[in-house]
Order: structure tokens, then C-alpha cells, then sequence
């Protein structure tokens, strides 16, 4: 296909370049050419062809794909036709002693000028009308589309896009880092150049819309180029089957998703002992708390994938859990699951659960966990946090768990706020009891989630929704981020190599500046930041630090056999002063006195440093 239509183009070229000259010389002698002229022309005929066919394949002409070329590449056929004729007129006028009349070379010029381009224009409206008639619905255009990877998944989008008229997608060429495709056609679609050529090609071609086809690269690769993507301020989508292997039987183009701030600031994959995670899930019975969260929800799915003998899903809130129980139910026939509306904070209820059900494994995740919030309804974080957690704690000792496995966060690292301080407490009280009980307790501790709730991210999506501006706190504030799936599964497999009374500490690379974030989400929304969308400043909230701690103090932590799970070292703690802590801080729940709440915290934990205490 590729090849006839260069043919064509050429033989197109011969005719008009002949026919330019011989014309010009027909009309230089008003209709009567003399003899001597024409056989002059025609003997020297074959050398301006080549000259001039020579020229274009130099310049290009015969590589574009003129149903899709932009103004670009009709000036470049001028200037390439200027050329030709230049190089004409010097060989004419060294090779021969009669020269022609030199108003033939203007004459012909202008002819070649407005006929090769013309030849080139009208292809051009040719395919337009077809892809009109063949792509559009009424009062919708079809968007130029630039698929990235001209592999087996690239090529079943364009089969897709050529077979579904209604998706209003018309492929304009591949980008591919196989040098060896470069300039070939596949499946009717040129492949344009590689990455590094992805904003210059969109702006040429003027694309609308770009495809990212790449099932299989490595997660860096295809970061990098959903990064140059998101540069060209075109909207990117990403082909079903992004973190899987894709097929023809199975493929689905309607279902192709949008890039997400995740896909632009997610991490190396992540590689998981299968084995060791079947052994420590399979045929037992798994108790989730906080199951409806972010994270709960997806300890849910990623642990349902291991047959355990039952699930049990307890959560507080209904909505949330229930969507989950609705999506596993669809997902899997017959799943082994329970669901549970309860609150950790009901001890009686609580022992009931840990009684009918005999779990062998805990997922601990319920907790209030703004730091804002917290702030303003401190006794509420110390109810559900502390007591609630230890509530679970001694049903676990009482029922014989095998390994309770609780969910923290960096933020119990010299926490500042109430959440984190609670949540530090959770980590001692772990520690504590592990030292008598015959259940392995153990903490993983990382830092926030990419999209979970109440995370930055939806908060920003919906100030951009409506217009702005986004709300940033402070232009320096850093957070470390990981996906949702790759903090749950390094959770399971924290709990599958746990040995009772270690702290995980899960890597979670390096930090991101939240402003940062916000304006590569204004990006993604199609707009410009600080433009279209202003970024405010507002200032730090109560108990919010600018710099988190280093998740990972490698100084303080001894590797595992897994690159991104590190074990703090296990300190031992005072049971009694804890005790004592725990038991005054229980009285004083009653008083509701902020300031007396803040130092039975501090005292249970000394490096606890609020903003707010008295002295």
C-alpha cells in the first residue's frame, strides 16, 4: 500500500514536471514551438526528472503522509520544488551552448508549485471525505489519533479504530522505539519516530488525541512516555489490559481509560513471593478491619485472589463496604466472604466476632486517619485508634490469631498531630504485647496512598472540576506516595515473612512536592496551570508537617530478602508505664479537656510535639 503510493506520487511528479516545462514553452512561442526548443527539452528531459524527483525524495515528499500534513509540510514541497528548479537552471546552463529561454524555468516554476502541492492537497480532501463519511456522526469530528507502540497491542488498536467507526478515532501514525520501524507502514499506519519525537509529531500532525498501546513495557518506560505525553497538553488514554497481557479475543477499545496522576508518578513493579503469600492466606480465615477504606478495600481484593477459607469484612460505614462485597461478588463465583457493619470501638461485639469466627489471620486497617480532623476531635482519634485498636489487640491474644498484622503510617514517626501520635501508640502497644502473646503482632508503617480517601488528589480533582483554584498548603510541603496495590501487597508480604514484633517499613522512594502534583493534575485535566487554574497557597493546617520523616532511616532498619521492605529495630518498652498511660488516658476521655488529652498522649509517647499543648 505504502509503496503504490509512492509509485504514484512519482509517476504524478514525472508528469507534472514535464508537462510544466513543455507548457511554459508553448506558451513562450504563442502555440508555435520551433523544433530546435523541443528537441533541445527533450533530450535533456530525463536529467531534470531525475534532478528534480531526486530532490523530493531528499526533502521528503514521498515520507509524508499528505492525507494528514500540515501547513509544515506544504511549505517544505515549495521550498523543495525552489530547489529542483535551481539545480535545473545551473545544469541546463553549464550542459548546453543554446539555452532555452529562461521565462520556460519561471513558467514552470509556477506551475510545478501549484499542481505538486495541489496533487497532495487533494488527496489530502479525498481522505478527509472519506474518513468524514466513514468515522463521523453528525456534528462530532474525528480526532487525529497517535498511537504509541506500533507492537501486537498497537495493532489491534488500529484494527479496533478502523472496525469501530463510532469511536471517531483516526489512527495518524505509531511512535515506536524499534528503530527498525521507523518509516515502515503497519497496517496502513506510518510509524512516525520514537519517544523522543512524541511533542514534535503531535504538533506537526496536528494530533488530538493520543493512545498509549504498551501492555508490556517496563513501568519506567511507560512512565516516561506518559510524562512526554502529558507535556503536549493532549489528551492520553491507556488501552485495556495496561498491567496485563492483552489478546484479540479479549481486547476492548470502548473500555480505554484516561491517564491518571497514578500512571505519571507510579513506581517500579512490584515483585511478590507468590508462594510464600499462598501459604500465609490460602484455606484460612482472614479477618479485615476497616475493610470499606482505601486500603482495606484493596487488602480485599488482593487477598481474595489466595482462596482463603473465609474473608471477613468489618467496617463501620456501609456504603463503602458494600461496594466492595457487590465488586468481589461480580468478580469471583461464590466468594468466600462475610461482611460485617461494626465498630471496633464495641468491645462485647467485637469478642462475639473473634468468637463465632476464629480467625487465624488480622488485617488491621480501621482508624481515623485526617490529621486535621483528628486535631479537632482528638478524644474521637484516641477512642477509635487507641482503645478501639487495643480492643483487637486482646481479642487476637484472647482467640488465638496467629498473626495480626496492623496498618500505620509515617506520621507515628515524632509525630506532631493527634493521629499520628495515636497511631504510634497502636505501634507500642504491638510491640508490648507481642513479647507474651503467642500471636505474631507486627506494624507496617508507609506514607500516603495515590488516590486514597481524602488523600490530595481527589481534593484537587474536584477544585479543578469547578474551576479552581487549587488549594495547595504550603509551595514546599513534600509527601512520600506509593500506589494502593503496591502498598497492600507489600502489607501481605510483610505479614507472610513477620515473625512478631517488627515494624516494616515499606520504601517509598523518593518524596513529591504536593504543588507539583497539583499542577501536573491541572495538565492532565487540560488546562494550564496558574493560567486556566490558579494554585493558592493557604498555609499549614494544625499538626501538619512540611517535611514528613524519612519512611525509611536505612540507619535504623535492617534489610529483608524483599528490595522495598525494610524491619525498624525492635525497641523494647516500658509495659507498665504504657499501662499507666493507657489507663489515665481512658479516665480523662470523660473530662474533655483538650490540653489534658494532649499530655496523657505526650506521656505515653515523649516525642510527641503538638502545636497546641499548654504547659
Amino acid at each position: 500500500m505504502r509503496y503504490l503510493r509512492t509509485i504514484t506520487l512519482v509517476l504524478l511528479d514525472i508528469i507534472i514536471i514535464n508537462f510544466s516545462y513543455l507548457f511554459g514553452l508553448y506558451l513562450r512561442f504563442d502555440g508555435s514551438l520551433p523544433d530546435i526548443y523541443l528537441k533541445i527539452y527533450l533530450k535533456h528531459a530525463p536529467y531534470i526528472t531525475v534532478f528534480c524527483i531526486l530532490v523530493f525524495f531528499v526533502m521528503g515528499l514521498y515520507k509524508t503522509l499528505w492525507r494528514y500534513a500540515s501547513i509544515e509540510e506544504f511549505i517544505r514541497a515549495e521550498f523543495a520544488i525552489v530547489i529542483a528548479n535551481i539545480i535545473v537552471v545551473a545544469g541546463m546552463l553549464i550542459s548546453i551552448n543554446m539555452d532555452l529561454p529562461r521565462s520556460i524555468y519561471v513558467i514552470g516554476l509556477v506551475f510545478q508549485s501549484a499542481l505538486i502541492p495541489g496533487v497532495r492537497l487533494l488527496s489530502r480532501a479525498k481522505y478527509s471525505l472519506f474518513d468524514t463519511k466513514a468515522h463521523n456522526k453528525p456534528g462530532k469530528k474525528p480526532k487525529k489519533t497517535l498511537i504509541i507502540g506500533a507492537g501486537e497491542a498497537g495493532v489491534l488498536v488500529v484494527k479496533e479504530l478502523n472496525k469501530h467507526s463510532e469511536i471517531l478515532n483516526i489512527p495518524i501514525g505509531f511512535i515506536d522505539d524499534d528503530i527498525n520501524k521507523k518509516n515502515k507502514n503497519i497496517k496502513g499506519v506510518p510509524v512516525l519516530g520514537t519517544r523522543d519525537d512524541i511533542e514534535k509529531i503531535v504538533k506537526d500532525y496536528g494530533i488530538e488525541e493520543i493512545i498509549v498501546a504498551l501492555p508490556s513495557a517496563k513501568e519506567n518506560d511507560t512512565r516516561e512516555i506518559l510524562q512526554r505525553c502529558n507535556r503536549t497538553k493532549i489528551k492520553t488514554k491507556l488501552i485495556p489490559g495496561y498491567y496485563t497481557v492483552i489478546d484479540e479475543k479479549n481486547f476492548d477499545l470502548s473500555k480505554m481509560r484516561e491517564v491518571q496522576i497514578e500512571d505519571l508518578l507510579g513506581r517500579d513493579e512490584v515483585h511478590l513471593d507468590q508462594e510464600s503469600l499462598k501459604d500465609f492466606i490460602n484455606d484460612k480465615v482472614i479477618l479485615i478491619t476497616g475493610a470499606g477504606g482505601s486500603i482495606g478495600s484493596e487488602l480485599c481484593r488482593q487477598i481474595i485472589k489466595f482462596n482463603p477459607k473465609k474473608m471477613i469484612m468489618l467496617d463501620i460505614y456501609e456504603n463503602n463496604i458494600y461496594n466492595i462485597q457487590m465488586e468481589l461478588v461480580r468478580k469471583y463465583k461464590n466468594p468466600q466472604i462475610e461482611v460485617l457493619i461494626d465498630s471496633i470501638r464495641d468491645k462485647e461485639r467485637m469478642d462475639s466476632v473473634f468468637d463465632k469466627y476464629r480467625p487465624e489471620i488480622v488485617f488491621h486497617a480501621a482508624a481515623h486517619k485526617h490529621v486535621p480532623l483528628m486535631e479537632d476531635s482528638p478524644i474521637s482519634a484516641v477512642k477509635n485508634n487507641v482503645f478501639g485498636t487495643l480492643n483487637i489487640l486482646k481479642c487476637s491474644d484472647k482467640y488465638n490469631v496467629k498473626k495480626f498484622v496492623n496498618i500505620s503510617t509515617d506520621k507515628a514517626v515524632n509525630p506532631t498531630s493527634v493521629m499520628g501520635c495515636t497511631k504510634r501508640i497502636c505501634e507500642i502497644m504491638i510491640q508490648t504485647m507481642n513479647v507474651e502473646s503467642k500471636t505474631d503482632f507486627v506494624a507496617v508503617r508507609f506514607g500516603n496512598v495515590l488516590g486514597s480517601n481524602g488523600s490530595v488528589i481527589p481534593l484537587f480533582k474536584e477544585q479543578i472540576k469547578n474551576g479552581g483554584p487549587v488549594t495547595v498548603t504550603h509551595p514546599d510541603i513534600i509527601r512520600y506516595f506509593m500506589t494502593i496495590p503496591e502498598a497492600c501487597q507489600l502489607v501481605m508480604q510483610a505479614g507472610a515473612i513477620a515473625k512478631g514484633g517488627e515494624i516494616f517499613i515499606l520504601d517509598m522512594g523518593e518524596p513529591v512536592r504536593i504543588v507539583d502534583l497539583a499542577e501536573k493534575l491541572i495538565e492532565l485535566s487540560g488546562f494550564i496551570p496558574n493560567q486556566d487554574i490558579k494554585i493558592e497557597f493557604t498555609g499549614l493546617r494544625p499538626g501538619e508537617k512540611l517535611y514528613e520523616e524519612l519512611i525509611l532511616d536505612l540507619d535504623n532498619s535492617t534489610k529483608t530478602e524483599f528490595e522495598k521492605i525494610f524491619i525498624e529495630k525492635p525497641v523494647i518498652h516500658d509495659k507498665e508505664k504504657l499501662e499507666e498511660g493507657l489507663n489515665k488516658l481512658k479516665g480523662d476521655l470523660n473530662q474533655k479537656d483538650y490540653n489534658v488529652i494532649l499530655k496523657d498522649l505526650k506521656y505515653i509517647v515523649p516525642n510527641f510535639t503538638p502545636e497546641r499543648l499548654e504547659k
